[in-house]
């Protein structure tokens, strides 16, 4: 299908290894933001079960007391059903279950008003099709929609009010991302505003980013302005160690970026670990500002600074659909070209021996190893040079028929019998071998996450040229990219273009 070649810098080679390396069970890469798991989350202390059950409930309860109220104990179950999930849809496209770190009733008010006009509107016009001697009034309709509109706001001036009081009392532990007078101003703000619900136990440092002054309070200048809120120090942490060290000890679930996620590969590094982790993530100032929607003024703050919380959904990482595909068109491809595997085997038997198949291991999802197979190509002297042999470009060794193989990726078929397995799938990262995954996990902070996803005979990458040896930046950017907006459209279109590409010869 497409290069098995290993991933590597367009600027510079991969210089010899001196000894063989280790088999990829008992590698153990350089620790780094991007690398080390953080402790799993402890059950009932996820941010989405904590904001999001009271206020579906409460939404509930006001549009079953006001249908009661409005239509009668006589109320169908089925109208009652309907009527509810329609505005549960309408709440969560308008943003209603995922409030600002200072939620405010009233400025929910003209949505739920809007919203709850919308629904009755159209129960009253269904109702009056179904059953014109029941049709709704308008005065009555007037009163379901104000009765139901006050018992949601009342009841979600409660949940607001008890969310502020349960934060006083047992505010999270929470780690800020940032550097300089902006972190170190948004923890004394945290510190001294226990209502939000937050207390900060540490400011992490990008490994990219060189801290600025420490976390001491400023000194008073002898001006006559007040000085700003003062907390405690916080202890600055910058290795991996010191991160997992402060999440165990504090259990922490929420962590504040003060500057953008996305700015450099280590802070998205560290923004994967912490969402792989189930913390809540927050975008505070200049990270809030430059990322997505524009905060409200008077909710989405955190004491003047602007503030949102981050969707941490977790990427579809394709599941059944995608093992479906690959169960399916592995094994029509494996019953379709069996004259071509056979011809293939038959070549390179008479080519270069015995051996007709090349067994290497490499990495998959997860960091775990497996076998991968492909038709013999050349002849290493050793498992030490097959193991960390970086091109075959110029390969003295490879003959007539092992050159053809490879240009029409030919002999990555055999690896159809690896996506049957499970090992791996159509479209994926490709595989790498253990010795190069340690020096890639070393020195590219967003490697490791590409072992997400099951490693594939093909990718995107791929598709964009990226074969060879390239830059290994440039594939990990693609890969990852592929994770993150993965579809099943996404796989095809991916599987139509690496047809196209062997059609035109385009094997390395």
């Amino acid at each position: 299908m497409t290069t098995e070649s290993a991933d590597a810098h367009r600027s510079a080679r991969v210089p010899p290894p001196s000894a063989v390396p280790r088999p990829a069970a008992a590698v153990r890469p350089p620790r780094g933001p991007g690398r080390e798991t953080l402790p799993p989350p402890r059950p009932g202390r996820g941010v989405r079960r904590r904001t999001v059950a009271p206020l579906p409930a409460v939404d509930g309860l006001a549009t079953t007391a006001t249908a009661l109220l409005v239509l009668g104990t006589g109320t169908a179950p089925t109208a009652l059903g309907l009527l509810l999930a329609g505005l549960l849809l309408l709440h969560s496209h308008a943003g209603l279950y995922r409030p600002g770190p200072a939620p405010r009733t009233l400025n929910d008010l003209p949505t739920l008003l809007g919203r709850s006009a919308v629904c009755w509107c159209a129960a009253a016009a269904v109702l009056a099709a179904v059953r014109p001697g029941q049709a709704l009034s308008p005065a009555l309709l007037v009163g379901a929609v104000t009765v139901h509109t006050a018992l949601g706001c009342g009841g979600r001036a409660a949940v607001h009010r008890a969310r502020r009081a349960a934060a006083r009392r047992r505010p999270r532990a929470t780690l800020i991302v940032g550097t300089g007078p902006a972190a170190r101003q948004l923890a004394a703000v945290l510190h001294t505003h226990p209502e939000y619900g937050m207390r900060p136990v540490g400011v992490v440092t990008p490994p990219s980013l060189p801290p600025a002054g420490s976390d001491a309070p400023p000194r008073s200048t002898g001006s006559d302005t007040p000085p700003g809120p003062v907390g405690p120090p916080l202890p600055r942490l910058g290795s991996a160690q010191d991160i997992t060290r402060a999440v165990i000890q504090h259990t922490v679930r929420d962590v504040v970026f003060t500057l953008p996620p996305y700015g450099d590969p280590h802070t998205t590094a560290l923004l994967r670990r912490f969402i792989a982790q189930g913390s809540a993530v927050w975008l505070a100032g200049a990270a809030a500002a430059r990322e997505g929607r524009t905060p409200h003024a008077d909710t989405d703050h955190l004491r003047g600074f602007a503030c949102r919380l981050l969707d941490t959904a977790p990427p579809r990482h394709g599941g059944g659909s995608k093992r479906l595909l690959d169960l399916t068109l592995a094994a029509s491809g494996l019953v379709v070209t069996a004259p071509v595997l056979l011809g293939c085997a038959l070549a390179v038997r008479l080519a270069v021996g015995p051996g007709v198949l090349f067994r290497q291991e490499r990495v998959g999802r997860g960091g775990r190893s497996f076998t991968l197979l492909k038709f013999r190509t050349w002849q290493p002297c050793d498992e030490h040079e097959a193991a960390t042999r970086w091109s075959l470009a110029d390969e003295s060794r490879m003959s007539r028929v092992g050159r053809l193989l490879r240009r029409t990726s030919l002999d990555e078929l055999p690896q159809l019998w690896n996506v049957l397995r499970g090992e791996m799938s159509l479209v994926g990262p490709r595989p790498e071998r253990p010795f190069f995954v340690e020096q890639f996990l070393g020195t590219c902070p967003d490697y490791g996450a590409r072992h997400r996803m099951p490693a594939g005979m093909t990718g995107l990458a791929q598709v964009h040229g990226l074969r060879g040896d390239t830059s290994v930046e440039d594939r990990v950017r693609f890969d990852n990219l592929y994770i993150d907006s993965w579809s099943l459209r996404q796989d095809l279109l991916i599987l139509l273009r690496t047809v196209a590409s062997v059609v035109r010869l385009e094997g390395r």
